[in-house]
C-alpha cells in the first residue's frame, strides 16, 4: 500500500482585522470536508475566534496552541474534533504571551513546522488562521506553509497593507521557506450591487499580478449568524449565496492543491 500523500498546508494571512479571515477559515474547512477531505484547521490568533466559531470555549479548553509552540506538547494531542467534520487545534488568550517567548528562541520561524510534521500524513489540507499582524506567529505560519491566501474585502482601503504582506511573503520565500507561494487573493464582503466594490475587484488582480480566487464572497448577515451556534455557513445556511460561493473557491482549489 502506498504511503499517504502529506497534506498541503495553506495559511490565510492579511494584518488587517475584519477582512472575513476567519469566517473564510471556518467555510473552506467545512467545504474541503463536505468534499470528502480529512482536514485541520489550526488557530494562530490569540482572539481564538475560529476556536469559537467551531463550538470550542477558548476559556476551557485544556491544552491549546499555545502548549504546542511554548510547551513542547504535542499537536496530535490537542486536536479536537468539530461539528462541521474537521479537526481544530485551538487557540487561547495565552497565546498572547507566546510571541515574547518565540523571539529568544533559536529556529523560532520553525517551531510550528515541526510540530505540523507528524501529523500531515493524516491529513489531505491544513488551513492555518493566522493573527492579524506580521509578527512571530504569521512568520510560522508562512514558513510552514506551501500556499497562502489573502482575503481582501472589495474596499480600496484594504488595498492598504496588502503589499506589505506580499513583500513579507517574498522575504519568507527567499529566506526561510522557497515553496511558499500565493495562491491568490480572495475576495470578500462582496456587493455586487457597489460600482465601487466592482472596479476594487477588476483592479485588484492587475495590481498585484497575482491570481483572485472566484466567485467572489458576497456579504451577508449569515456569515455572523453561524458562529453562534458552533458551526460554520455551510451548515447553518446550506444555500445562501455565501455558502455556495465558498463551496466553488474551494472546488477550484482542490483542482490546484
Amino acid at each position: 500500500m502506498a504511503p499517504k500523500r502529506k497534506a498541503r498546508i495553506i495559511a490565510l494571512a492579511n494584518q488587517k482585522g475584519g477582512v472575513a479571515k476567519t469566517t473564510s477559515v471556518a467555510s473552506l474547512g467545512a467545504a474541503f470536508a463536505e468534499a470528502g477531505k480529512r482536514v485541520l484547521l489550526v488557530d494562530l490568533d490569540p482572539q481564538a475566534c475560529l476556536t469559537f466559531s467551531l463550538g470550542v470555549d477558548p476559556d476551557t479548553v485544556e491544552a491549546s496552541v499555545h502548549d504546542v509552540l511554548v510547551g513542547g506538547a504535542d499537536l496530535a494531542d490537542v486536536v479536537q474534533t468539530c461539528a462541521d467534520g474537521v479537526d481544530l487545534v485551538p487557540s487561547s488568550i495565552e497565546l498572547a504571551g507566546a510571541e515574547a517567548v518565540l523571539l529568544g528562541r533559536p529556529a523560532r520561524e520553525y517551531v510550528l513546522q515541526s510540530a505540523l510534521d507528524p501529523v500531515r500524513r493524516d491529513y489531505d489540507v491544513v488551513l492555518l488562521d493566522c493573527s492579524p499582524s506580521l509578527g512571530v506567529l504569521t512568520l510560522n505560519a508562512l514558513t510552514a506553509a506551501q500556499g497562502v491566501i489573502v482575503p481582501m474585502p472589495c474596499e480600496m482601503l484594504s488595498h492598504r497593507g496588502v503589499g506589505q504582506l506580499l513583500d513579507t511573503v517574498a522575504d519568507v520565500k527567499k529566506i526561510l521557506n522557497k515553496k511558499l507561494e500565493v495562491v491568490g487573493i480572495l475576495p470578500t464582503l462582496y456587493d455586487g450591487r457597489s460600482t465601487h466594490a466592482r472596479e476594487v475587484l477588476e483592479d485588484v488582480g492587475e495590481r498585484y499580478g497575482l491570481p483572485v480566487l472566484s466567485p467572489p464572497i458576497p456579504k451577508t448577515v449569515r456569515f455572523a449568524e453561524a458562529p453562534a451556534v458552533g458551526r460554520s455557513i455551510l451548515a447553518t445556511a446550506r444555500s445562501s449565496k455565501g455558502a455556495t460561493a465558498y463551496r466553488e473557491v474551494a472546488a477550484g482549489l482542490l483542482q490546484r492543491l
